[in-house]
Parts: structure tokens; sequence; C-alpha cells
């Protein structure tokens, strides 16, 4: 079962990954837990150059393009040969990011992207996909608090990040059966609770 967590920028889902991990393996699970950009030796060097403060010349047909580059190595040297193995894959953002980010934040066309982000995963797509959704003001502000890590991206301005989290509120709306919007301004356990009956739930359908 392949399970991706998505939201904006201080939504707190890479913080809830391991504990969402640890659970499934106590299930009898065997999981793979992953990251977009990376998952792979050539996906974390095109991270470096996206997420690197000094590429600010970076313009956004680059940038679409080398998150693609980086998914397609992940899907066919990572995911795929996982979720053939009967692994429960749990992956930090993947395609959707694209359609959020630089779909809705660019304003890239979405059919154009949708089309490309066919091409580069092989037309994998998530069975479930969770998103930790916060207020881009109070996400921000936890971002900024953890100073180490701030990236090129997170420095978009607040009107990018609004279009952001509008995008991925329509992407959820769009296809619910696929995605569960959670209240990500809640504590923490409760969002833990929130992910894990979402997941056990999915995965007894299987």
């Amino acid at each position: 079962m392949f399970i991706t967590l998505e939201g904006p920028e201080g939504s707190g889902k890479t913080s809830q990954i391991p504990a969402i991990a640890a659970f499934l393996r106590d299930a009898g699970y065997e999981v793979v837990v992953t990251r977009e950009p990376g998952g792979t030796a050539v996906g974390d060097q095109i991270r470096d150059v996206l997420m690197n403060l000094e590429n600010v010349t970076i313009v956004p047909r680059t940038e679409i393009l080398l998150f693609l580059a980086a998914r397609a190595q992940h899907v066919e040297s990572l995911i795929r040969p996982a979720l053939e193995e009967g692994k429960v894959v749990l992956c930090d953002r993947f395609g959707d990011s694209t359609l959020a980010y630089q779909g809705y934040g660019h304003a890239t066309d979405l059919d154009t992207l949708r089309s490309l982000l066919n091409y580069s995963t092989g037309g994998l797509t998530p069975d479930l996909t969770l998103l930790l959704d916060v207020p881009v003001q109070d996400g921000m502000a936890r971002k900024k608090d953890n100073a180490a890590e701030w990236n090129r991206l997170d420095a978009y301005t607040i009107a990018f990040h609004e279009r952001v989290r509008k995008g991925y509120l329509a992407l959820a709306a769009n296809e619910p059966e696929r995605w569960l919007v959670i209240d990500a301004t809640k504590d923490k356990d409760e969002v833990q609770e929130a992910m894990r009956k979402a997941i056990m739930d999915r995965l007894k359908k299987q």
C-alpha cells in the first residue's frame, strides 16, 4: 500500500512519520519510509539543489523538471520495488506537492503538470493521501522557529504559500476517495491518532 503525506509548510507531517511507521511495524507490516525530493542518492543530490537558499535564480520550469527527475528515480529505484514486495510505503510528499506548489503556487497549467507527473511516475498514484492542513501563518511561524530547516521554497511569499494551501484543499475536495484532510492545528497526539485510524481503515479494505 502506498501512503503519502502532504501539507503546507509547518504542517508537522515530517515529525509524525516515525511514530506512524513504528505503529504499523508493531501491527505486523513491513514499512518503507521515504521522502521527496530525495529517497535515493540521485534524488538527494537534486534535493540539495532545489532547497539551497543560494539558488534564487531557479525559475519555475527548472524547479518543476528537477522535482520530476528526482521523482522518476525515486519511483523506479525505491517505491515501486517496495510495493511489488508487498510493503507499506510511507512517503513524505509525492506528486500532489508538484500540483500544489508548482501548479497552484506558481500558476502553472495543471493539465500540463498532470501529463508530466504521469510520465515521471509511470502512472503510479497513492492509495491514500493524508493532508495535514494548517493555516499558512501558523505553519510558517512553526518553520521559522526551526531555522535549521528553512529552505528556498520556504522563502517564497506568503501569497505563494496561501495559493499552495488552497490548491491542496482543492485537490482533496476533487478526489475524496483518496484524500483525507486532518486538522494539523490540533495536539500532535490527536493528529497522530487520526492518521493511524485513517491508515488502518484503508489497510483493512486492501
